[in-house]
């Protein structure tokens, strides 16, 4: 499967950047594609393993639900908060368990499962790749379970090949094609995916987890600038960003942006401005979320969960409820510019 460019983050001296401070997304290590010799599109073949809260997950839980995908590929959904200090398997691990009770609502969260694709009831995303004699333990993974063996744990790639081989994996009719045949539109997604990438969607975490302050100011100033040209880019009317039709590049840039007023303006640094001040922007994402599938496929509880529970003192904030409640808010295109 060819690659875009925004798929990794450069790894040039990664471990020299990361002692200076500078957040360095790591390498996926699992690049099988459906489509290979072993793993055939077959419907109810496929299992994803993913966090909600997680916006590289939310890439894949997207294609799933505007492919018309839901039947077809099974899917388990972690706790937003990872494992603690006293757990007796370490900290900071992806745990599938629907027990547990978030600090924001006092309840469990109806969304997470046990795990279910292996079989095996595991606990934690860690142990199937231990399965594999893999010591990596991020989500997205997409799984076969008829061979027992984790495909791809790449997002970008995974909603790739869910867009290639929807119709053979057992997707709706009317579905969406997210990656057209169209050279001159290929080419414009994969443009546009690349700073997307590099700056919205990597550039978010540059600010939020960066402890250099020059790094930050750059990740900031990057971010708000590509805001600024893909609200221009929408004002002259256009309804997603290649044009009239919904695409890779667009479902790529939703889940940052949904993120931004609620959670990435506090928790990321990034209160530069919100959504809701670019007005075409706003119009854009309202636009959008009102795709079926779409607002099914997050959730900004398991996004406000994950991110405020398990930094600072773990209090969840709140707000903002001016001018609305989120995601209620992204109902409404009519709140763009609202002060």
């Amino acid at each position: 499967m060819a690659q875009d460019k925004g798929t990794q983050e450069n790894q040039a001296n990664a471990a020299e950047r990361r002692a200076k401070g500078e957040f360095v997304r790591g390498i996926s290590g699992f690049r099988h594609a459906i489509g290979d010799p072993d793993f055939p599109p077959e419907p109810g073949r496929y299992h994803l393993f993913v966090a909600l809260n997680c916006p590289w997950c939310h890439r894949v839980t997207m294609a799933r639900s505007v492919l018309g995908l839901e039947s077809a590929i099974s899917m388990d959904v972690s706790f937003p908060n990872r494992t603690g200090e006293d757990d007796p398997a370490g900290p900071n691990l992806w745990e599938f368990a629907p027990d547990r009770i978030a600090t924001l609502t006092g309840d469990t969260l109806p969304e997470c499962t046990r795990e279910t694709g292996t079989g095996e009831n595991l606990r934690l995303a860690k142990q199937i790749y231990t399965r594999e004699g893999s010591d990596e333990q991020s989500l997205p993974i997409l799984y076969d379970k008829t061979a027992g063996r984790i495909v791809n744990n790449e997002s970008a790639e995974i909603l790739r090949m869910l867009d290639t081989h929807a119709d053979a994996l057992g997707a709706r009719s009317n579905r969406l094609r997210l990656f057209p045949d169209d050279p001159d539109l290929q080419s414009a997604i994969s443009a546009l995916n690349e700073r997307i990438y590099v700056t919205i969607n990597n550039g978010a975490y540059k600010a939020g987890f960066s402890s250099d302050q020059e790094v930050y100011a750059k990740a900031f100033a990057d971010y708000f600038e590509t805001l600024r040209d893909l609200d221009m880019l929408l004002s002259d009317g256009r309804p997603f960003l290649t044009g009239d039709t919904f695409t890779e590049a667009d479902l790529r840039l939703f889940p940052t942006v949904f993120r931004h007023d609620p959670v990435y303006y506090l928790r990321m640094k990034l209160n530069g401005a919100r959504i809701l001040d670019h007005p075409h922007l706003w119009r854009w994402l309202c636009r959008v979320y009102a795709i079926e599938g779409v607002a099914a496929s997050g959730s900004l509880v398991h996004c406000r969960q994950g991110y405020f529970g398990r930094s600072w003192n773990k209090v969840v904030p709140l707000g903002p409820i001016h001018p609305m409640t989120y995601p209620e808010a992204y109902e409404h295109p009519e709140l763009a510019g609202s002060a």
